[in-house]
């Protein structure tokens, strides 16, 4: 046989030399600007990062790293485009996109018990939380969350959803005094709570949590039952926290304490807890929540649409807090935008309290990604883009007009960014939507779903106006 002969037999039988000596990875990510939002704030112009088993194995310069030395099964050209940690939804209400609309305007007592309380006992049913969920899940993906917060009814409902959308989830089954559209009793909701935790926490990307509703909702005994069965089942615990003045007056009347003074009193207060809105806080507050590690979830557009105030982030930051950003539900925000909720944080506390660098546009980004998983207690796994983390990321386009020019990284991304701009969302190292497609949704089936519900709840409404 010719020496060429046998260079064409050796081609054909021997794997290429690449595919011999690389390693082996699911997933590479080239040529973006890669923001790490670690804890050296690095940033990588000409960036890679390497995905397997659904964490980030390899992270760099594409100059540091010889991207030959990767053998992937996928490929992403992120030239021109910001490629960044998955934003984190610390607080929500999934289902509540059904009501986007419903009630506005309105002081927050009303809002809630007139029409929010009245709403959900009418319509709330498993479908409807199914398909809220859906509906919901859709909004974040395409605006590049990733991880999400959320405290309902029917959470088993939503954890499936969650699950089959590919999201990362910390969801909280809610436990209240009076009857709830899923659970008539105390004992009936304590009781889901237990089998919701068994069934769930196997499970890579759901996190089950108890849900207190607040400490205004919720009877002393049955908030300190809901702290042991935390305990015993070593979950989280998701509950509204000094959310509103009219909370704070609440506990003073009832309990002769302010809330966290009052939670803390009874044992609640832990590193478990992770307290929504935090606004009527005061100094000593403060020093509770951070010794005890309490996770805070600043909402700051639904705060304003309610006029439930403004919380003391700059000194929550200062005092080493546990902050991150979250959206409220979609019934008093009213959409599950991270980056209007980005925008807003830097914004309203620069205005607040008459200083233009009360929070600058890195710690807002950081609330959102980073912060949040501090949070939500999960740091360690997400947050940031650093080796052996989960692969949760985004990636955002530069060619729109409002992105264009560049100066600094986490300006542009605070002050400018869109949830419009993010092109692909990836969870646990799947990617949920590519080039702005939804992969795990049918958008037009959830859109259409999600009306057929709306026509249900607006026809009674428009009877009782005539």
């Amino acid at each position: 046989m010719s020496k060429l002969a046998w260079l064409l037999l050796a081609s054909l039988l021997l794997p290429p030399v690449m595919a011999m000596s690389g390693e082996q990875v699911d997933l590479l990510i080239t040529g973006g600007t890669v923001v790490t939002i670690d804890d050296q704030w690095n940033v990588f112009e000409n960036g890679f990062v390497a995905i397997r088993d659904a964490k980030i194995v390899a992270i760099g310069d594409n100059a540091s790293k010889n991207l030959r030395d990767f053998q992937a099964a996928e490929t992403i050209d992120a030239r021109n485009k910001v490629v960044l940690p998955g934003l984190i939804n610390t607080h929500t209400h999934l289902p509540m996109v059904l009501f986007r609309g419903l009630a506005d305007d309105l002081k927050l007592n009303e809002w809630l018990y007139k029409h929010i309380f009245p709403a959900e006992s009418k319509f709330v049913t498993r479908e409807f939380v199914a398909v809220g969920t859906r509906l919901g899940l859709a909004e974040m993906i395409r605006g590049g969350t990733t991880t999400c917060c959320d405290m309902y009814y029917f959470e088993d409902a939503i954890a499936e959803e969650t699950n089959r959308a590919g999201l990362r989830a910390v969801l909280g089954q809610t436990v209240i005094d009076f009857p709830a559209p899923d659970y008539k009793t105390w004992s009936e909701g304590l009781a889901a709570v237990e089998a919701f935790a068994e069934k769930w926490k196997p499970n890579e990307l759901i996190h089950p949590a108890i849900a207190p509703h607040a400490a205004y909702t919720v009877s002393t005994e049955h908030l300190t039952e809901a702290a042991s069965l935390a305990e015993k089942l070593d979950l989280p615990i998701v509950i509204h926290l000094a959310e509103a003045r009219t909370e704070t007056d609440y506990t003073l009347k009832h309990y002769r304490q302010r809330p966290v003074e009052y939670l803390e009193q009874i044992g609640l207060l832990s590193p478990r807890v992770i307290g929504a809105h935090v606004i009527n806080v005061n100094h000593q507050e403060l020093h509770i929540l951070q010794r005890r590690e309490v996770g805070i979830c600043h909402c700051p557009q639904s705060n304003m649409k309610i006029a439930a105030g403004v919380a003391p982030v700059p000194q929550m930051l200062a005092a080493g807090l546990r902050v991150g950003l979250g959206t409220d539900g979609a019934a008093s925000n009213n959409d599950l935008d991270m980056w209007q909720e980005i925008d807003t944080v830097a914004k309203l506390h620069k205005l607040h309290n008459g200083d233009a660098t009360a929070v600058s546009a890195r710690q807002a980004l950081q609330m959102a990604t980073l912060g949040g998983a501090r949070a939500l207690h999960l740091e360690e796994k997400i947050g940031s883009l650093e080796v052996g983390k989960m692969a949760d990321l985004i990636i955002l386009e530069l060619d729109a007009p409002h992105l264009v020019p560049r100066y600094d990284i986490y300006s542009l991304l605070v002050y400018s960014a869109k949830a419009s701009d993010v092109v692909d969302t990836i969870v646990n190292g799947k990617i949920l939507m590519r080039n702005r497609q939804l992969k795990t949704l049918n958008l037009q089936q959830v859109i259409a779903e999600a009306r057929q519900i709306a026509a249900r709840i607006r026809k009674p409404l428009a009877s009782a106006a005539e």
